[in-house]
């Protein structure tokens, strides 16, 4: 199978990333681009990330993932700390991650040390989840081998008759991370390939260096 590619072509020319208009810190910058895409771009999934980290091994591996808050320390998302990604993120917390909103024309691409958040936290954000999703933490192994669907689907009935009327408490294997970024880069298409690129790298005293990079 072949299919030749070399044609697809688009000018990217919506907006602009100029290095004396960006704000001393990154998450200024990024809460700004996330509004406005959230607001101008629905058809974006805006929270939707894409998250590397190197796994057990030795090669990378990337997969979308939610992210649930975002903070001046860091980004949030939540997964099962014995899947795949939480066994890699065990042994290597530098992992990378991406963001990019087709419609805006931009992307964002961050490196960071992956740690847990509080039990406290992802208590909280457990029991705000939608009853199923819930249900589907306490079925879900993820990552593991299963033999076919109807494994999932009969687990899912027994436990929503096990828990029915009940509480449902979250599993001491699922919960948080939170990405605490040493570099961003943000990217703003532009025309004739020259695109905008500005990156900003945590400096020994928490302040950030900004430099433009070539496109």
């Amino acid at each position: 199978m072949e299919k030749d590619l070399s044609n697809y072509r688009k000018s990217y020319e919506k907006d602009e990333l100029l290095l004396e208009n960006v704000p001393e810190n990154p998450m200024e910058l990024f809460q700004k681009w996330f509004f406005k895409v959230d607001k101008f771009f629905p058809e974006n999934e805006t929270n939707a990330m894409t998250l590397s980290t190197i796994g057990l091994d030795g090669i990378p591996k990337s997969r979308v993932v939610l992210l649930k808050k975002f903070t001046y320390e860091g980004f949030i998302f939540y997964t099962n700390y014995n899947s795949e990604k939480g066994n890699a993120i065990n042994a290597n917390p530098n992992v990378c991650l991406s963001f990019f909103w087709s419609g805006a024309e931009q992307q964002i691409i961050i490196k960071g040390k992956a740690e847990k958040i509080s039990e406290n936290l992802s208590d909280g954000y457990f029991e705000s989840r939608p009853r199923g999703s819930q249900l589907g933490a306490l079925v879900s192994h993820q990552s593991e081998i299963v033999e076919n669907r109807d494994v999932l689907d009969n687990k899912l009935k027994e436990l929503e008759k096990e828990y029915e009327g009940k509480e449902i408490s979250r599993p001491n294997y699922w919960g948080g991370y939170i990405v605490k970024p040493f570099e961003l880069e943000f990217w703003q298409g532009r025309p004739n390939r020259l695109h905008d690129r500005i990156r900003y790298s945590l400096k020994k005293d928490y302040s950030w260096a900004i430099h433009r990079l070539s496109p």
